[in-house]
């Protein structure tokens, strides 16, 4: 019997509900000992055209209840349930064998779950009705800030880009993430795993390159109205320069020092990323 060649996988990256390649052209080669596969190498050209599918995505996102958001973070997180096993493996690459990728897939499918539950609930604890000594009703109401972009880091490359973008998309803003540049491949198949599941094409966008070409062009686009980002002090320095100009809001966490993914859940994650509407409405109108 003649043995066949195995039909190896093509990475793509995700945008716009979409599998491309980067308009470039280019890709770089991840190897662990051997040749793995080439990764697109996205250009600033590639980050104007994810801003571009984010806003056609971002009205219909945000308009859906918070209840419907639930529903459809809940089905990814059965998508991915799914295909725990394969993520595993991909999050196993450039680790050097430290770690436990089963763990952070497993940790991964909480933080979805997690957020799940937020997408009906936190405006109840952020919004207020608020006391005022005049004849008005006041509240202060939440929207989500829009268009935001998420900067992963190279350690949990899986839990830490969802743990970096769920928040966001809870509120209903819509994100384009750039993955980590030495471990992309978790991003690769959490792309596949988005393209079929119940989230609008285009709420997240996924891209894989050199943090050095695409930072300068996320830290001044002024479509982009917030960046979560985990950096070194030079890129920290960078994206509040830059960003200051579009006046986004940027938060920042230090790649230098470890940072405990496992636990990296909270409201104020949400909150980070929403607007808050004051409303006066005169009593008997």
């Amino acid at each position: 019997m003649t043995s066949r060649l195995p039909i190896t996988k093509t990475p793509k990256c995700y945008v716009g509900g979409a599998f491309i390649r980067s308009e470039s052209a280019r890709t770089y080669a991840i190897r662990e000992g051997e040749f793995v596969a080439n990764i697109p190498q996205c250009t600033r050209k590639d980050v104007r055209n994810a801003v571009e599918s984010a806003a056609k995505a971002g009205p219909g996102w945000q308009k859906r209840s918070g209840y419907n958001r639930g529903q459809i973070l809940y089905r990814l997180g059965e998508m991915l349930e799914a295909r725990k096993a394969e993520l595993a493996d991909a999050v196993s690459l450039g680790s050097n064998k430290t770690g436990n990728p089963t763990k952070e897939v497993e940790a991964t499918l909480d933080r979805i779950l997690y957020y799940a539950g937020w997408t009906d609930k936190y405006e109840q604890l952020l919004g207020s009705v608020n006391p005022v000594a005049a004849p008005f009703f006041n509240f202060t109401v939440t929207e989500p800030t829009g268009i935001c972009c998420v900067i992963a880091p190279d350690d949990s490359p899986l839990l830490a880009l969802l743990s970096l973008i769920l928040p966001i998309i809870t509120s209903g803003n819509v994100v384009v993430a750039l993955a980590s540049e030495t471990r992309p491949y978790p991003a690769i198949l959490l792309g596949e795993i988005l393209a079929t599941s119940d989230l609008p094409g285009g709420t997240v966008n996924l891209l894989t390159g050199f943090r050095k070409e695409i930072l300068p062009t996320i830290a001044t686009h002024e479509h982009i109205r917030g960046i979560s980002a985990v950096a070194n002090p030079d890129e920290r320095k960078l994206l509040h320069t830059a960003a200051a100009e579009s006046i986004k809001r940027v938060h920042t966490l230090p790649s230098e020092s470890p940072h405990d993914w496992l636990t990296a859940q909270s409201l104020q994650a949400i909150a980070n990323f929403i607007e808050f509407k004051t409303v006066w409405h005169p009593i008997g109108a």
